[in-house]
């Protein structure tokens, strides 16, 4: 036997082309049904304050995936929150959500969380250095953990572990990202299991995409014990890009993202779970690509990504090349939006509502631990 066939060979990976074939199928019988399917009931009222004052905010397309259907944003009048109305039931979260962030989007996604080190840095960086540091961690919502691995080299001596609904998390514990994989969901966890387990409890943009932010909230509070803090970072819905911009908002994120919480709403609520807002944040964690953003989702709009398993069929040549002609025409104003984001629009982050997203950091008092839950 020669020394090159005793070589195990490694099988070659699938083209996207190949991969988007394969997937076809089971797309296209998703699809059979229609996507009403995927929606819950409309809302009459608020899902935050209970109101029927409703108004309608966006109605856009999946500008990501190109998969079918149409989402629609309401603002209620009265508290201002924003959620997705109707909203996707599981059905159309699996649907939506699927190729997203694994599957056939995970070395994409993967690759811009992965390049997000000075972020993740300064997210972790929240308390003073002569604080003890803390014991326990539990980052909701990991996805690959990509945070948890920064983390540490700020706590070399924190245990991180990472919830997450989908199979990345157990991917982030081999890979040693995190000490811990849970998968699930946190209300139910945070009773069952994870009660007073943890020093730290972070919801880096999490919450958006939570069906019951509030259950969240709750389920933060008993996984922490006395004393300890939780993180969030959530888009801004009253950033003044998010009107200015509408559908071509980048954190709108739809359909994604079903919830909007305006920062007052989330100081209140905190507070009434026994919380004590000790940082209020908008400057640090704007993610200035508001220009960049929406001069990309126009161009997606103008010629929407070239293949998907959501269509029943491959485009032709013909639209493939003018795709590509539309995006080449576009990197004039690719690289102008980036640099006006970049020069202009990131010194100005922290005034008014200038921010697309904003950080707060929370006390658990020791009394919250004595009431109801």
């Amino acid at each position: 036997m020669s020394r090159e066939s005793a070589i195990p060979r490694t099988p070659e990976k699938p083209s996207r082309a190949e991969t988007v074939a394969a997937l076809r199928p089971r797309y296209q019988a998703d699809l059979t049904r229609g996507t009403e399917r995927f929606f819950e009931p409309r809302r009459t009222d608020c899902p935050w304050c209970g109101s029927t004052w409703l108004a309608r905010r966006l109605l856009t397309k999946d500008r990501y995936q190109n998969k079918p259907g149409r989402f629609r944003l309401d603002t209620c009048r009265d508290c201002r929150h924003v959620f997705q109305n109707p909203r996707l039931n599981g059905d159309g979260l699996e649907f939506y959500y699927r190729d997203f962030y694994d599957g056939m989007g995970e070395i994409e996604l993967g690759n811009v969380f992965a390049g997000r080190d000075k972020v993740y840095r300064r997210r972790a960086m929240f308390q003073e250095p002569s604080a003890e540091p803390p014991k326990t961690w539990l980052d909701v919502g990991t996805g690959h953990g990509h945070f948890p691995e920064v983390a540490r080299t700020v706590f070399p001596d924190t245990r991180f572990d990472g919830l997450d609904f989908t199979a990345g998390v157990e991917l982030a514990e081999r890979t040693g990202r995190i000490d811990r994989a849970i998968r699930g969901s946190f209300p139910e966890l945070a009773e069952e299991r994870l009660a007073g387990s943890y020093d730290v409890v972070s919801m880096f943009h999490y919450l958006e995409h939570s069906t019951d932010p509030r259950a969240e909230l709750r389920a933060a509070r008993r996984a922490l014990r006395p004393g300890g803090h939780l993180l969030i970072e959530v888009p801004d819905p009253e950033c003044w890009f998010g009107r200015l911009f509408g559908r071509f908002w980048l954190p709108w994120l739809q359909p994604q993202h079903l919830h909007f919480i305006p920062v007052a709403n989330l100081r209140e609520e905190l507070t009434a779970l026994g919380f004590t807002v000790t940082v209020e944040e908008h400057r640090e964690p704007s993610d200035t690509v508001d220009l960049l953003g929406a001069v990309w989702l126009a161009l997606n709009a103008i010629a929407p990504p070239d293949d998907s398993p959501s269509l029943a069929k491959p485009p032709g040549r013909l639209r493939w090349l003018l795709r590509c002609a539309i995006l080449l025409a576009g990197v004039p104003a690719l690289v102008v939006a980036t640099t006006l984001d970049r020069l202009l629009l990131k010194p100005l982050a922290g005034l008014g509502k200038m921010s697309n997203a904003y950080r707060v950091v929370a006390r658990c008092d020791a009394s919250a631990h004595s009431g109801p839950r």
